[in-house]
């Protein structure tokens, strides 16, 4: 029960990578607040996760400001505090860079980095006043790979890095850890959407032989926001089963 008590939002978790930490969060005795896009899949992740503890749900589109606010207010005003962000949601809209629309690229901009942003400007007012805080922000190897057709991702991604570094710098002060997590080919929905070809191309590549599951990912979350890393902050690290 590492995170006993603590209350945590973790965003985009509905499903994948969110979910499951989600689920690890609860079993480790955390308040759990999550939200997504969707309000049907959300609905049926309350459900699920209700089993494992105090779950609230919340249909936020995390490229929307205003959303977020109202999220955190809501989460603020039932619970007292806000102990933990976990900043998970994020997209993808792929294409070759001649080819990407403005679009293409402002969609994936406005949601992986400016809603970390928003997210964690949000939070940050309850952190500061108890002088503790626990920020993970979900990176991804495509920041190091800079994997083909995603110009927009990648940099999304690479620049959550760089924030990581900025807000662990300036946050510690506060009482405030702030790390980030890269996962590299954790078996999702959104993953197992890559064609065959391309998945078994990357397999062979990785040292383990073996793709990491939605678990492994979250609990890596929930190491880094409990109190067994507390002298951790301003990092990245790569969970990719040796592939980097």
């Amino acid at each position: 029960m590492k995170l006993k008590n603590k209350v945590a939002i973790i965003t985009g978790a509905s499903v994948g990578i969110g979910y499951a930490t989600a689920k690890v969060f609860l079993e480790e005795g955390a308040i759990v607040n999550i939200c997504a896009r969707n309000a049907k899949k959300l609905e049926v992740a309350v459900a699920e996760l209700s089993e494992y503890g105090t779950v609230r749900g919340y249909v936020v589109d995390i490229s929307k400001k205003d959303q977020i606010v109202d999220m955190v207010e809501k989460v603020q005003a039932e619970f007292g505090r806000i102990e933990i962000l976990i900043n998970n949601a994020g997209i993808t809209s792929d294409a070759q860079f001649y080819k990407m629309t403005d679009e293409q690229f402002d969609e994936v901009i406005n949601v992986n980095l400016k809603g970390t942003y928003y997210f964690s400007k949000a939070v940050l007012p309850s952190m500061m006043e108890h002088k503790y805080g626990r920020i993970v922000h979900a990176t991804s190897v495509s920041a190091y790979n800079g994997n083909f057709g995603q110009t927009n991702y990648a940099a999304t991604k690479a620049g959550i890095i760089g924030m990581t570094r900025v807000m662990g710098k300036e946050l510690g002060k506060y009482g405030i850890t702030v790390n980030a997590i890269a996962p590299g080919s954790i078996m999702t929905d959104m993953y197992s959407a890559v064609p065959e070809e391309a998945r078994e191309k990357k397999l062979a590549a990785i040292p383990l032989r073996r793709y990491g599951t939605a678990e492994e990912a979250g609990k890596l979350f929930a190491f880094l926001a409990s109190d067994e890393a507390s002298y951790i902050t301003a990092q990245t690290i790569t969970i990719d089963g040796g592939f980097n």
